[in-house]
């Protein structure tokens, strides 16, 4: 068969290479489209009262430093009351957008708590996220211009209140022992109750040393006290000096530091450490002092003292006094009450009253009063002294004032005794004759003068003025008769010769006193006498 008698062959068309670009292309596009729309979350709206340091395109909203979405156009509202951002988050964030969840803007602030969002300084003002517990969602939110109070960490929350006048503000300081443990978080005003209430919050791990054994108190970044105990001067840190601040401890390391607390304990501040240490006292003695005279000088939370031991404090001067009107003013006695603590001697938190009321009535039978004495002569202040006294007149235990037992007092040994004292003194110098004093004391001087003159004429005599060198060269002659009876001196050496002689001639004598002193008449008779002689007889 020939190749012209074969049969034609049908050939498909192929596809050209060139077609594979533009479906490449397409491919990646719709990849790159379906990742841009499964990036992006939800599309919220922020309220806020200004755009400050906000660009659209720009500004990034974070949490923790983390970037989760970003303002993509500011506008104002239909009223122009407020600025709205449009903000497209990331995807997996609508989970972060409950009801309850808090944005802020994060910019450059100095405040009471120092110098905070220095890094927004180049990078320019975000927008912070706090998310909520709520399960239900929302898409509207409110902005802030400073962060949430509840963004303070792990830590335990309490109640504060305090008087009008504290002075005491949000981001203030809250110490224990001048170390930094918390801060203020909020603040506002009961104006039902008159009150200020604060909420607190103390970091972890010093939430534990709350208890409610624990006082709070102001401090003042400088502080100085003239009372009837001296002066005091305190210096505290330079965050309080700023912006004072708040401090708390058992302000008695003798009492127990009690029971830890939960959130939302409520505490109450006081105006200083001692008011603190004194609320810690609960079970007192209430007296009341019958003083006779001036009470000037002494003030409210001046100390009891008793033989130089705070056991109490002065609450009211005067108290009730002038309340029947002036005629009862004329001769009565003016009231001061004062409290008794027994606490701050014993150191418990439970005392027995009425054991410590039955022991004080016999200390007062016993002799025990009050008096009032200078605790600083600077200033006058006083104290209230207890002691006791032998000679003090017999008073009756019962006695009360306004139902309140009084504790007899004596006169007082403060500035108003030693006024008396003075002016008995000048009163005495009055009733001296000093005119005649005077003269006598003028006589006495003329006459010394005369004295004075006749010892100048006596020092003028030269037979006086050469009295020294005559003594002087007596004392030379006799320097010179003592050496010749030296060691070595011929007055010597003949004292020696002759006391040499006289030895000699005792030794020589010696013989003859002994026998003067055995028989004294031996000068006379014979020593030893002859024998008899004896007859003899006839041969």
């Amino acid at each position: 068969m020939n190749q012209a008698d074969s049969p034609p062959s049908h050939r498909r068309p192929r596809l050209s290479a060139v077609w594979l670009i533009p479906l490449l292309a397409a491919l990646i596009g719709l990849w790159l489209v379906f990742s841009y729309l499964s990036s992006q979350g939800p599309v919220i709206t922020l309220e806020l009262e200004d755009a400050e340091g906000i660009n659209a395109g720009k500004t990034a909203v974070k949490m923790r430093n983390v970037q989760v979405g970003v303002v993509e156009s500011v506008s104002l509202s239909e009223d122009l009351s407020h600025t709205l951002l449009s903000v497209q988050m990331q995807a997996d964030t609508e989970r972060m957008l409950n009801s309850d969840t808090q944005f802020w803007v994060v910019k450059p602030r100095v405040g009471r708590e120092g110098v905070s969002g220095l890094s927004t300084v180049l990078s320019g003002a975000y927008i912070e996220l706090l998310p909520g517990n709520s399960s239900k969602k929302a898409k509207t939110f409110t902005v802030k211009n400073s962060p949430p109070p509840e963004k303070t960490g792990d830590g335990l929350f309490l109640k504060l209140i305090s008087e009008p006048g504290t002075n005491i503000n949000n981001g203030d300081p809250v110490s224990f022992r001048s170390l930094k443990v918390g801060r203020v978080v909020d603040t506002t005003f009961d104006p039902d109750a008159e009150l200020f209430r604060h909420r607190l919050f103390i970091e972890k791990p010093y939430d534990v040393l709350v208890s409610d054994s624990s006082r709070f108190w102001k401090v003042s970044g400088i502080g100085f006290q003239l009372d009837a105990r001296g002066f005091q001067a305190q210096l505290s840190s330079l965050e309080a000096l700023l912006g004072g601040g708040i401090s708390f401890s058992v302000p008695d390391p003798n009492m127990s530091t009690g029971a830890p607390v939960e959130d939302d304990h409520q505490f109450v501040l006081h105006d200083n450490q001692e008011s603190a240490k004194r609320a810690l006292y609960t079970q007192t003695l209430d007296y009341v002092l019958l003083v006779e005279r001036s009470v000037r000088g002494l003030q409210a939370g001046a100390p009891v003292e008793y033989r130089g031991i705070r056991i109490g404090t002065v609450e009211q001067v005067p108290w009730a006094f002038g309340t029947e009107g002036p005629n009862a003013m004329t001769d009565s006695p003016i009231p001061v009450l004062i409290r008794l603590e027994p606490q701050r001697v014993t150191h418990q938190s439970t005392i027995a009253l009425p054991s410590w009321k039955s022991e004080i009535s016999q200390m007062v039978e016993n002799g025990l009063r009050a008096s009032l004495k200078a605790g600083n002569l600077l200033t006058g202040s006083l104290f209230v002294d207890l002691e006791f006294h032998n000679n003090a007149p017999a008073t009756d235990a019962s006695l009360t004032y306004r139902s309140v037992p009084v504790l007899p007092s004596v006169g007082s040994g403060g500035l108003s005794k030693l006024e008396d004292q003075l002016h008995a003194l000048l009163k005495t110098l009055n009733g001296l004759p000093m005119q005649d004093m005077a003269n006598n004391l003028n006589s006495n001087l003329k006459h010394l003068s005369g004295v004075t003159g006749r010892i100048e004429n006596l020092l003028d005599d030269p037979a006086l003025n050469a009295l020294p060198q005559q003594i002087s060269d007596n004392l030379n002659a006799l320097e010179s008769t003592l050496q010749g009876w030296q060691a070595g001196g011929d007055g010597y050496r003949e004292l020696q010769g002759t006391l040499q002689k006289l030895n000699r001639l005792l030794d020589d004598a010696e013989p003859l006193l002994d026998t003067l002193n055995e028989q004294p008449n031996a000068l006379i008779f014979q020593r030893h006498p002859a024998t008899d002689t004896q007859p003899r007889g006839a041969q």
